[in-house]
């Protein structure tokens, strides 16, 4: 696993606001991505932003987030994070996959984000 992607998160995101965003939700099925996302700041973000923290959260860069990375999701954002629920991560994306095709693409997690 290639540790070049994690710096660029934190030149989006402060680190006390990703902190804040991790201890929201360290129950397990306490995690939701909406208030997530607001909590780190990504929602006040420029698409710009949003995308290349997209592009971090893709780790195998397939240009989708599948569920398989969807669980990874907090340890992208601090490595000592917990990694999401069987719940958590479906609802996660159920939120975001308008198309229903089983992964997140770039746009779908914009318009999630962004809403």
């Amino acid at each position: 696993m290639e540790t070049g992607n994690k710096m660029s998160l934190s030149s989006i995101l402060s680190a006390d606001a990703i902190d804040s965003a991790i201890k929201d939700c360290q129950a397990p099925d306490s995690f939701c991505p909406k208030k997530f996302f607001q909590l780190c700041g990504l929602t006040k973000k420029s698409p710009q932003d949003v995308k290349k923290v997209f592009a971090i959260l893709d780790n195998d860069a397939s240009g989708f987030v599948e569920e398989e990375e969807l669980k990874f999701f907090l340890q992208r954002f601090s490595p000592g994070a917990r990694v999401l629920t069987d719940t958590e991560t479906k609802a996660f994306l159920c939120a975001a996959d308008d198309d229903s095709d089983g992964r997140i693409g770039a746009d779908e997690f914009q318009a999630m984000v962004l809403s």
